[in-house]
Order: structure tokens, then C-alpha cells, then sequence
């Protein structure tokens, strides 16, 4: 029986080329890098890019607090600059969703949680459904979890994917984000077979790193999973998002990321539905560009 499931896994994957020569696709980033980022260093493409992060606060220190205080930053930005896109998301931990979606005032604001044992995923598929249900009983509207990367490393496709599949179940019409944490896996072939077997298995986005390991996000890993969510979308007619995360430290990490899914996947995913940026230090830095002045505003 387990041979036959395996098999089902393997057979999809025989259906894209996962066979990824590393230099030659560091090549091709460096190469987009250099003739198309400067042509998107533009003020409007600043401003899509503050509506597509998602704040972020996933500290040890975080109390109910500093949460409010959070939340109540994205509450004043709407006043403080009314012609400007707000963030997209608010992301917290499971604890924090109800003090969010309290006190969150701004339409269209996500309440982001990290599900599933974040950032480890090491713990029972009975706790990481038990906190993902809890963390939506308590408003958060997406969830975020951690690929079993020890699984995927270990060829156990089913057991990861039965667990995305269980969580994603738990999710139902809200969107899930899988973390493939790019940064343990060993090449760009398993990171285009990671992003297949995450979005065969329910995936609504695929997501670069927690942050909590290094390295974060990198465009190498940008455009191995950008590849993958085309082919995937062209094979399924399925959109998957994509969602760079962990090592955004500046409006040029911003523009190669924004860049990278414009020259693989096109126009389509360039929508705050379909693009998301987790970080929380970029948000001032992309306010700053916008308007013309240094500003400290989250």
C-alpha cells in the first residue's frame, strides 16, 4: 500500500522537469537582476509592493501589548496617508489572533496566523489541527505552516502532503500558505519538488522561509518556485500564490522579488491576492521612498 501511494507522488512529479542545474539558474537570476529591476525602481511599483506585505511580528517577546500596538499602527496609516495602499496582512501568532481581528479597524487587512508547530512543524498532526482550528476560531482569515521538511528530506512525499492536505481541510475556503523553508533544502531540485508536492497536496500559496533559519529567502529560490507555480498553473489551470519571506532588508531585495515573479509568471500574479512580501522592516523603508522622506511609521 505505502509503495503504491508513494508512487502517486513520484508519478506527479514525472510530469515537470525537476531536473535543476543550480549554476545555471544563478546565472539567469543574475541576469534578470541586472536588466530588469531598474525598470520597475518606480514610485507606483513602491506602492503596489507596501500593499502586498504583510506586517509581521513572531518575537518571543510579543505580549497582548505590543500586539494592539501593532495592529493599532495599521489602523492609523488609512488617516495618515489616505492615497496609499495599506499592508495586506497582519501576521501573528495563533494566540494573538483574537486581540487582532478585535481591534483591526482597516478593510481588507488579512489577519495572517502561523499555524502547525511554527517555524519547526515538530509536533503531532493532531496539535497542528487542533492550533490551526483555534487560530481561526479566533479571526485569523489566513493560515501559514511549515512544510515536514524533515520529511520531505527523509522521501516520506505521503506523509507530508496527507498533513498539508489535513490542514488544509481545517482551512477550507480560507487560504493556506505552505513554508517550504528554502533555505535546508539542499538544491534547486528540491526546491521545485518541494513547491509541486506542496501545491498538488492543497497549498494556496507557497512561501519561502520562516525567517527563523538561514538562509532566508533567496531569488535563486524565487524563481526555482516562480517556475514551478507557472508550470503547475499550466498544467492544472490552478493559481498559486507566492510569497517571499525572511531577509527582505531592503527596497531592492523588494524590486529583484517583484521582478522575478513579473518576468516568470507575468501580470496576473501581480496583485496583492497573488504577491505577498513578509517582512516588517520594509514596510517604513518602502513608506520612505513613496513619500520622499525618511519615516518610521511601524
Amino acid at each position: 500500500m505505502e509503495t503504491l501511494e508513494k508512487s502517486k507522488y513520484d508519478q506527479m512529479l514525472s510530469q515537470y522537469n525537476t531536473d535543476l542545474n543550480d549554476e545555471a539558474i544563478a546565472a539567469k537570476v543574475v541576469e534578470i537582476i541586472e536588466k530588469k529591476v531598474p525598470e520597475n525602481d518606480t514610485k507606483e511599483v513602491k506602492k503596489f509592493l507596501m500593499g502586498s506585505v504583510e506586517l509581521t511580528t513572531l518575537k518571543t517577546t510579543d505580549s497582548e501589548e505590543s500586539v494592539l500596538a501593532f495592529t493599532e499602527k495599521v489602523n492609523k496609516f488609512e488617516d495618515a496617508y489616505p492615497d496609499l495602499p495599506h499592508v495586506a496582512t497582519i501576521c501573528v501568532y495563533p494566540c494573538y489572533a483574537k486581540i487582532v481581528s478585535q481591534s483591526l479597524e482597516v478593510e481588507g487587512v488579512e489577519v495572517a496566523c502561523v499555524s502547525g508547530s511554527f517555524p519547526s512543524s515538530q509536533a503531532l498532526i493532531e496539535i497542528k489541527t487542533v492550533e490551526t482550528a483555534l487560530a481561526l476560531k479566533d479571526g485569523a482569515t489566513e493560515i501559514d505552516i511549515v512544510m515536514s521538511v524533515g520529511k520531505y528530506l527523509s522521501g516520506d512525499y505521503e506523509t507530508l502532503c496527507d498533513e498539508i492536505s489535513e490542514l488544509k481541510a481545517i482551512c477550507g475556503e480560507r487560504k493556506m500558505k505552505v513554508i517550504l523553508e528554502t533555505g535546508l533544502l539542499p538544491s534547486a531540485s528540491d526546491i521545485k519538488k518541494a513547491s509541486l508536492l506542496a501545491m498538488y497536496a492543497g497549498a494556496d500559496y507557497i512561501k519561502t522561509s520562516t525567517g527563523k533559519e538561514k538562509p532566508a529567502a533567496t531569488p535563486e529560490a524565487a524563481y526555482v518556485m516562480c517556475q514551478a507555480i507557472k508550470e503547475y498553473y499550466d498544467k492544472t489551470g490552478i493559481q498559486i500564490g507566492f510569497k517571499p519571506a525572511g531577509g527582505l532588508n531592503c527596497v531592492h531585495d523588494a524590486l529583484v522579488y517583484y521582478t522575478i515573479v513579473k518576468e516568470v509568471l507575468g501580470e496576473k500574479w501581480l496583485t496583492n491576492e497573488w504577491l505577498r512580501l513578509g517582512t516588517s522592516r520594509l514596510a517604513n523603508l518602502l513608506l520612505s521612498e513613496v513619500v520622499g522622506e525618511d519615516v518610521k511609521f511601524f
